[in-house]
């Protein structure tokens, strides 16, 4: 039998909420334990996606506290405790202890890279303090992977009953299986093996996408104890394109976007993490999508004032930073970029008007002066909105033409449609707008699939952009010193 019983199923790593000036916002923090707990068997402050690493000493014992103090022993506390030094890390899990946290979270001490010895005397130090220890393998960050006969080693330890591996590998965690299963608890921390790892023996999971979607994790956990797995794995399936935005991409800033677009304000990362540095911008627009398919952002009704006095509701899925109505379509401005690969990357610059207004007026000049010239680079490919084609690359083989005529068009009119069906666009407003999409497809680009996807992910981002008027000017300064081009980056 395991150390403890009482280690397993879901536990969130939670994001530590900040202020506009970066101070722990306390209020936020007890909203997010309130939102999670009735989904979860456990909660974990000042881990990874709490950004313990940016966090003063004094900031997580407050962190601790706030946690202890707001779950009030409905379910167990884990506290990070990991430092890069044994002195304070045995200082910081005392104070865990001291404060009622059920366990202390402990990563491989940091930068230095220690050898395995070094490691085994760091824990063995932990171990001297009488309280449940668990073990955080994240080589991806700490330079160092504790390997299955260090884990062997450090299971024997008395006080250790657990290990969180964040690493992906199943390979090590099949052998930690072969070689501890039983003696201590094991947890998977990647979110995208996270059933695979149920199914093949782990305890449990802690997960940065548990604070977005604690409910679906719990039900897949269920649904492996009780032997469902085919329903546990159609689960993974309809939440694996979220969990790979987060892991791949900046998770704690990802989870706090997430958050906010589920109504929960966390605030940003702390510098050097950026908003549009890791968690790239076209992350951001698929990661809400995910979040709607999931029903976590429902729908409601927004305003559309297309013509002067004349109000239309639509059944949108509205987020806090969507104007609760939407108007003055003189002509608005959207841009999307989506991938990979990289030749079959897809940036889209759209323009929505009215067919009376500009964008309407430049559709018909453009057209007309192409006629006069005797080509046809520029399409109209839709008519419900109109919609004009226009090429960034100039096209001149037949198969480039094919990839922007017949593939990129076909992804930007599906996107048009999708925007239909959500309520971006109402059926009510098609025959007043028009717009223009420049459409860019590499010439060098082959994959037809990929550059039909493409196109229509950066269609939708940049329909939703441009009928919400983002970027605004509080994201654009925000984010400046994140811009990057996305083909080179010179510093």
């Amino acid at each position: 039998m395991p150390k403890t019983k009482w280690f397993k199923g879901v536990f969130p790593a939670l994001v530590t909420p900040y202020t506009e000036d970066e101070k722990i916002d306390d209020d936020a923090f007890r909203k997010l334990m309130e939102f999670l707990l009735p989904n979860v068997n456990g909660i974990v402050p000042c881990g990874t996606t709490g950004e313990f690493m940016y966090l003063t000493e004094n900031e997580k014992r407050h962190v601790i506290d706030l946690a202890v103090d707001e779950v009030k022993g409905k379910v167990p506390v884990i506290a990070g405790t990991g430092c890069p030094s044994t002195k304070h890390t045995v200082e910081l899990t005392q104070y865990a202890k001291d404060a009622g946290a059920k366990a202390a979270l402990v990563v491989s001490p940091f930068y230095l890279k220690p050898s395995y010895k070094e490691l085994y005397e760091h824990y063995d130090a932990l171990n001297n303090l009488d309280f449940p220890i668990i073990l955080y393998n994240i080589p991806q960050c700490t330079g160092v992977h504790k390997k299955w006969w260090t884990t062997e080693g450090l299971a024997q330890l008395e006080n250790v009953i657990g290990i969180k591996d964040s690493s992906g590998d199943m390979g090590f965690m099949m052998a930690l299986f072969e070689k501890i299963k039983g003696k201590i608890s094991i947890f998977c921390g990647n979110d995208e093996i996270g059933m695979p790892a149920l199914a093949t023996g782990a305890d449990g999971l802690i997960l940065a996408s548990a604070n977005l979607i604690p409910d679906v994790w719990q039900e897949i956990y269920m649904a492996v104890k009780n032997g469902e797995i085919e329903k546990a794995q159609d689960l993974q399936a309809s939440i694996q394109k979220l969990a790979r935005i987060i892991v791949r991409n900046g998770a704690n800033q990802a989870v706090k976007e997430g958050l906010h677009m589920i109504g929960m304000d966390m605030g940003n990362s702390r510098r050097p993490v950026m908003p549009g540095g890791p968690f790239k911008r076209e992350d951001r627009e698929e990661l809400r999508i995910q979040l709607e398919n999931l029903g976590k952002i429902p729908k409601r009704k927004i305003e559309f004032e297309v013509r002067d006095n004349e109000i239309i509701e639509s059944e949108y899925p509205a987020v806090p930073y969507t104007p609760p109505r939407i108007s003055d379509f003189t002509m608005k401005v959207g841009e999307g970029f989506a991938g990979p690969p990289i030749f079959e990357l897809a940036h889209i610059d759209l323009l929505i008007g009215v067919k009376d207004g500009p964008v309407g007026a430049a559709i018909n000049e453009a057209l007309e002066k192409q006629e006069s010239e005797g080509n046809d680079r520029l399409r109209i490919i839709s008519e419900k909105p109109k919609t004009l084609l226009v090429p960034t690359v100039t096209v001149r083989t037949k198969r480039q033409a094919e990839n922007i005529y017949s593939h990129a068009a076909k992804g930007v009119n599906l996107a048009v449609e999708k925007s239909i069906n959500d309520g971006v666009l109402p059926p009510a407003i098609l025959d007043d707008i028009c717009m223009i999409a420049n459409v860019f497809v590499h010439p060098a680009a082959a994959n037809r699939h990929r550059i039909m996807f493409n196109n229509y992910k950066a269609m939708l981002h940049a329909t939703r952009k441009a009928i919400e008027e983002r970027p605004s000017i509080k994201e654009l300064l925000l984010e400046k010193e994140c811009a990057r081009h996305p083909f080179k980056y010179t510093p």
